[in-house]
C-alpha cells in the first residue's frame, strides 16, 4: 500500500464541493485497488482554509445544533461564529461528516492536515 500526498490550495473554493473530492481522496476511492473495508487512502494537506467561499447565506443562515442529553438543552452555534474563531474546524467538521461512520474514520481523519 502506497500512501500519496496531496497539497491542496482553497482558496476561493466551495466548502462542500472541496471537502467530498477530499473525502474521496482520505477514503482511497480514486484508487484501483479500492476495498471499502481496508483504509488505503492518502494524506491531504489544505492550506488557505480561510479563504474559502461559501455559497448563499450559509455564513448567517446555517446553525449547527448539539444537544448535551439535559432537557431543554439544545445548543446552538451559528456557521459565522465559528468560521471566525477557527476556520479549520468548519473545513474538518464537514469533510468528517462525508466519511462512512464506522471504526475507519478516525484513521481517515488523522491523515487530514492543515497548513
Amino acid at each position: 500500500m502506497q500512501r500519496k500526498t496531496h497539497t491542496i490550495d482553497v482558496t476561493g473554493k466551495v466548502l462542500g464541493r472541496e471537502a467530498s473530492k477530499i473525502a474521496l481522496l482520505l477514503r482511497g476511492k480514486n484508487k484501483a485497488s479500492f476495498n471499502p473495508h481496508l483504509d488505503n487512502g492518502d494524506e491531504v494537506i489544505i492550506k488557505n482554509v480561510d479563504k474559502m467561499k461559501f455559497t448563499g447565506k450559509k455564513l448567517e443562515k446555517k446553525v449547527y445544533k448539539r444537544h448535551t442529553g439535559y432537557v431543554g438543552h439544545l445548543k446552538e452555534t451559528k456557521l459565522h461564529e465559528i468560521y471566525k474563531s477557527n476556520p479549520k474546524k468548519v473545513f474538518e467538521r464537514a469533510v468528517y461528516n462525508m466519511l462512512p461512520k464506522n471504526k475507519l474514520r478516525a484513521g481517515m481523519m488523522k491523515r487530514l492536515k492543515f497548513e
